[in-house]
């Protein structure tokens, strides 16, 4: 019998690409979104797909329906959408564990909760490992992302002690490629998309700051090789160790498009974490998982994406 997998968020940047994969495999499908930053457009070309199911659905809400195992990915990612509505960011990341929790225990399926590096807010620790606890504020304008996620964390853990739910949680770190929104807020994003109009490059503070960059396609298969890893409930870290600063990101991004921007530096937003690298030790030895694709080979689908985008043509398939 052919599996069936509930992925909510499915229609977003990261969620349409964990579909496809799923798909690929053979395995039933059924997508679940509210479409506030996910788009039909992500998710088109999945439409005829006998084993593709679309829902719309805020998972804010209980949902009732049979899966054999869920991915809980709902929730705005980008600094720019999760703050829009600070509370309903909160609603989204509790509500949406409790309610696809509730589900996992009803029907006895196994469930991966898409937590995030930003639990480890602005780290005292480097690279952060998962034993680390974090260094979050728990009032600050990010807080309803980090704390939301923690708190989720927090559930996952709780129903597989007292209800026995087979739980999975990963760790994302920076991820980018085709699909992400062009007004996003996020680095990878925004770089890409000012480099193109050859506009400046906005950095903030003085550019010092380092991120750890995954391309989507890596992601997406640590995020199938947790959920297939038996008796391994996390957390995990999945992201990419290779660390750049994010002023080598805009030299990267302008060399790669040929722009003529310059760099802008704007003053350093409030909780900004000054570095970010996973340590992947814990992915390696239990799923035998590493990222494969390098920032400037995983840059080049991700800038002619944006760049189909603004001049109007069709995307390229990614």
């Amino acid at each position: 019998m052919t599996r069936v997998n509930l992925v909510t968020g499915g229609a977003g940047f990261i969620g349409s690409h964990l579909c496809e994969a799923l798909l690929a495999r053979g395995e039933e499908v059924l997508c679940l979104d509210n479409f506030f930053t996910g788009r039909k457009a992500n998710i088109a070309r999945l439409a005829d797909n006998p084993r593709f199911e679309l829902i719309r659905h805020d998972i804010t809400h209980p949902v009732v329906l049979e899966a054999d195992r869920i991915f809980n990915l709902a929730c705005p990612a980008s600094p720019v959408h999760y703050q829009h509505n600070p509370v309903k960011t909160i609603k989204t990341n509790v509500m949406g564990a409790l309610n696809t929790l509730g589900l996992a225990k009803r029907v006895g399926a196994r469930i991966l909760q898409a937590s995030t590096s930003e639990i480890y807010g602005d780290p005292e620790v480097h690279p952060q490992v998962e034993g680390y606890w974090g260094n979050v504020n728990t009032i600050g304008p990010r807080s309803c992302y980090d704390e939301g996620k923690r708190v989720a964390e927090a559930l996952f853990f709780d129903y597989h002690r007292q209800n026995r739910v087979d739980i999975r949680v990963i760790r994302i770190f920076n991820t980018y490629g085709p699909r992400m929104l062009v007004n996003d807020g996020r680095v990878v994003s925004n770089f890409v998309v000012q480099a193109l109009k050859n506009a400046p490059i906005t950095l903030y503070g003085d550019g010092a700051q380092t991120r750890s960059f995954c391309y989507v396609d890596d992601l997406v298969r640590g995020m199938t090789a947790m959920m297939d890893c038996d008796g391994f409930h996390g957390p995990v870290n999945l992201g990419n160790p290779g660390e750049f600063t994010i002023r080598e990101l805009a030299e990267i991004v302008i060399e790669l498009t040929g722009s003529r921007s310059t760099l802008d530096y704007q003053p350093l937003p409030v909780n900004d974490p000054a570095r970010r690298r996973p340590d992947i030790s814990l992915a390696r030895e239990k799923l035998g998982w590493e990222p494969k694709i390098p920032l400037r080979e995983g840059l080049k689908p991700t800038i002619a994406y944006f760049d189909a985008l603004l001049s109007g043509k069709n995307a390229p398939e990614a």
